[in-house]
């Protein structure tokens, strides 16, 4: 367990956030997609491309089992300026100061199969203070169709683009990703000029933000 990729922006460890590796809790703002506390395991799914199968079938979410590591990491990171994401079926982290929400245009599940609309958004915490840029709407509307390549490195992957718009109104600093996943948030946070430390506790997906980094100053969607 240890640094794994570095560059002038980016950082990443391969370890825990929790116990190992505590140094991205030097920087000045959190943006993470910390486990949801949903026992979430990716089903098979299809697409209407012939021979596309989600290479996810079966896999879990680390320490998914239930909310303590997102709550112990933001009892760690204290009341600083911080963007979580959640899901409205378990209690939100202390602290909330606004609700965005993350329209995903196209509905990626089933939801409950006698309830006629499928879901289609997930929460995005606001805590602390200290955001700035021009006030705007609170839904933001970002599509990650099933096909993209995004789902193809891993199970729950944030946009791009999405996680670019959210760091544009985050206060200057280093950004931390403790639940580094698929690599966007540290790809987002250098896309955007700002430096920023990752962890991520699955070495496969290390392997993944660390190519995506390497690529270049910017991910042109290549490997997602």
């Amino acid at each position: 367990m240890s640094l794994y990729y570095q560059d002038e922006q980016a950082t990443l460890y391969h370890g825990d956030c929790l116990t190992e590796h505590r140094e991205w809790l030097e920087a000045d703002v959190l943006v993470t997609d910390p486990p949801y506390g949903m026992g979430f395991k990716q089903g098979k799914r299809n697409s209407r491309v012939e021979g596309w199968t989600s290479r996810h079938t079966g896999v879990e979410i680390a320490g998914d089992a239930d909310t303590a590591a997102r709550d112990t990491a933001h009892t760690a990171w204290g009341d600083r300026p911080a963007l979580m994401f959640g899901t409205w079926k378990r209690p939100a982290p202390a602290g909330v100061r606004e609700v965005l929400v993350w329209d995903k245009v196209v509905s990626t599940g089933m939801g409950a199969l006698d309830i006629p609309w499928r879901p289609s958004w997930e929460a995005i915490y606001v805590i602390g203070h200290g955001w700035t840029g021009k006030r705007g709407h609170g839904v933001l509307q970002h599509s990650l169709p099933t096909i993209s390549d995004e789902r193809k490195w891993h199970p729950t992957p944030k946009p791009l683009s999405l996680m670019e718009r959210l760091i544009e109104k985050c206060p200057p600093g280093t950004i931390a990703d403790p639940f580094a996943g698929s690599g966007s948030t540290l790809l987002a946070a250098r896309n955007l000029g700002r430096k920023a430390i990752g962890v991520e506790l699955e070495e496969k997906y290390c392997e993944i933000i660390a190519k995506r980094l390497s690529q270049g100053a910017f991910d042109l969607g290549g490997v997602a």
